[in-house]
């Protein structure tokens, strides 16, 4: 929303925003000129409470709103209600949110307009057992995603029948949790595809553009984490059948603002619609970046009745942009489970060229249970894209996150792999670069001893140069070491290398290391000779056996409680489900055995850590 904001400020806009009763200094609410409390922390009383939303827009005498990224965004009876009360949705009308925004209604309508659909089932899945009919119909694979809403909520991939049950329920209950609407649709699923979307932009004077690709491909659990404009893979005829399309979609439903058309692209460049998200993208500033447009700029102009200020042959591809969403999420747990904290310190990499970071959040802010663990957007744009992923590369290096565990070590490790840099990706490609889960970078032997030198030379940092051997070779380090700031600058013979210091004890130091360590944190210890000798007769604490006990590995709200005390259950039965961030996990048992306790009941708040169930 402060992207919205910031716009709407730099055209004299007057703004308001709305905030919720746990979060009342939010950065928007700090931009706006006022703001209105809408509610409590759970979205069904607050941002996605019509009522309360309808009474902060009569309060403020607001003539317009914009819905931002999601909640309400895409909901056709909030933007039926605004036009109801003369209030200006900067979004499509009605019509187009409600054709666009169902994903059954949407695919017939693309069938009509000829653009290439995946094949599937047109209707509303009614109950679990017709689910696997179908299912068996279209034959397995199958996808199974809420017919609202999008954002990878409510979308599952079975393979079997009983991955098909259990996705219909976990779809149905995040579509309804996040959309309030549980009606699922399924389809064949596309085997290690492409995600390629096209940016459209329509005015209420029947023109129509598409603003080139984005490739958003690297993704877990359905929801994007890198993209990049332009894509790698497409050539300047697909591009073009692909824009075509999304244009002709976009007009069919006589579509008016900004919107984007999905494709899943095969690696014969097949393209097949996925879905049209009716709204403003979380990654469109990677197509500002390379096309000069200002896409809220271009919003609110279409909003207010203005006819597109450009052609088709005026958008151009410059240079080449890169986005890495940044969450407050342990990537080495399933690619990134929720954390919740507060900032104890946030340093964007502002200082760094041709970087922008869009944000919600600053230092002091708490990151909590109720919504997406976004922290923020981060964009780095080049000249080309080997320029692109340099400075993306530096920016992340030079990003203080402090307080919450965040997925920074995970994004650089994807801009340098291999595979990424040669433009070979999948929406696969996290669980085949990662198959047993990301584990971090491995040192070298040389990036071992420069780490082991600049923690020795930052032990003695009362030098500022310094000469340290490690395993036989001698390495020169030299620093300011400036220790009250999170970032050092180090030079070890001759090359640059930026470090952030987390805490520095007596006899220990723990460092993150950039230049190779891909945003990791090494605990290292820094002892005297005698310190090391007796430090082998210290007892080490001993490796808790989680055979028999289940912890919560994130922080979130029990939903359901599947076992009670005395049950026999099953390794890989479910004991309970755990909502995170709109996202339902279900939790399973490590071993077959008798239940002995359970530590948590539905409707339960829990830790990450926390015990949830003892088996005998």
């Amino acid at each position: 929303m402060n992207a919205v904001l910031f716009e709407a400020l730099w055209l004299s806009i007057d703004c308001s925003g709305i905030d919720i009763s746990i979060l009342p200094f939010q950065v928007h609410v700090k931009m706006a000129d006022e703001a209105v409390c809408v509610g409590p922390a759970p979205t069904s009383k607050s941002y996605l409470n019509m009522d309360a939303i309808m009474e902060a827009i009569k309060k403020t005498r607001a003539q317009a709103v914009h819905p931002g990224y999601g909640f309400l965004s895409e909901n056709k009876e909030f933007a039926r209600r605004l036009a109801s009360e003369g209030v200006t949705f900067v979004g499509p009308d009605t019509h187009a949110i409600q054709a666009m925004g169902d994903k059954i209604e949407s695919k017939l309508l693309a069938k009509n307009a000829k653009v290439n659909t995946i094949p599937g089932f047109d209707g509303v899945v009614k109950d679990a057992d017709e689910a696997v009919r179908i299912a068996r119909e279209i034959g397995y694979p199958v996808m199974i995603k809420a017919s609202a809403g999008g954002g990878g909520k409510g979308m599952r991939i079975a393979w079997n029948d009983e991955e098909t049950r259990e996705g219909f329920r976990f779809s149905s209950q995040e579509a309804a949790s996040s959309f309030g609407d549980d009606r699922l649709l399924i389809e064949k699923f596309i085997d290690n595809p492409r995600h390629i979307e096209i940016q459209v932009l329509a005015d209420k004077h029947d023109n129509a553009l598409w603003l080139n690709e984005r490739e958003c491909s690297i993704q877990r659990r359905n929801q994007k984490v890198v993209e990049e404009a332009p894509s790698t893979f497409l050539d300047p005829e697909t591009r073009r059948a692909m824009g075509e399309q999304a244009v002709a979609l976009a007009k069919a439903v006589k579509y008016s603002s900004a919107g984007t058309v999905e494709f899943l692209v095969d690696t014969k460049k097949n393209f097949y619609f996925l879905e049209m998200n009716t709204r403003l993208q979380v990654e469109h500033p990677i197509t500002e970046c390379i096309t000069g447009l200002d896409l809220v700029q271009e919003m609110i102009r279409v909003a207010k009745g203005y006819p597109l200020r450009h052609k088709q042959a005026d958008i151009p591809i410059n240079g080449w942009a890169v986005e890495c969403r940044v969450y407050a999420e342990d990537p080495y747990k399933s690619f990134g489970l929720p954390s919740i904290g507060r900032l104890s310190r946030y340093q964007e990499p502002l200082h760094v060229s041709n970087v922008r970071v869009d944000s919600g959040i600053q230092e002091g802010s708490d990151i909590s249970i109720y919504y997406d663990p976004m922290i923020s957007k981060l964009i780095t744009y080049g000249s080309d894209r080997a320029e692109a992923l340099q400075r993306m590369e530096e920016a992340l290096d030079n990003y203080v996150i402090r307080g919450v565990t965040h997925n920074i070590a995970l994004l650089r490790e994807v801009i340098i792999h291999p595979r990424f840099v040669q433009g070979d990706v999948s929406t696969k490609f996290l669980p085949d670069v990662y198959p047993d889960g990301f584990k971090g970078h491995k040192l070298t032997d040389l990036e071992k001893r420069e780490l082991l030198a600049i923690a020795t030379s930052l032990y003695m940092s009362y030098l500022v140069s310094q000469q340290v051997e490690v395993d036989g070779m001698k390495l020169n380090v030299t620093s300011e070491w400036n220790l009250a700031s999170p970032l050092l600058s180090v030079t070890i013979d001759g090359t640059q290398r930026t470090i952030q210091k987390f805490t520095r004890d007596t006899g220990l130091n723990i460092l993150k290391y950039f230049s190779f360590c891909l945003f990791l944190k090494y605990k290292l210890r820094i002892l005297t000779k005698l310190a090391a000798e007796l430090s082998k007769y210290m007892p080490e604490k001993a490796v808790e056996d989680t055979t028999s006990i289940l912890r919560s590995p994130m922080p979130g709200a029990v939903v359901a409680v599947s076992v009670k005390p005395g049950d026999l259950v099953s390794e890989g039965q479910e004991i309970c489900v755990i909502e995170a961030m709109k996202m339902q996990n279900s939790m399973i048992a490590a071993k077959t055995g008798k239940v002995k306790a359970l530590h948590c009941k539905a409707g339960e708040t829990v830790g990450e850590g926390d015990l949830l169930i003892e088996l005998e």
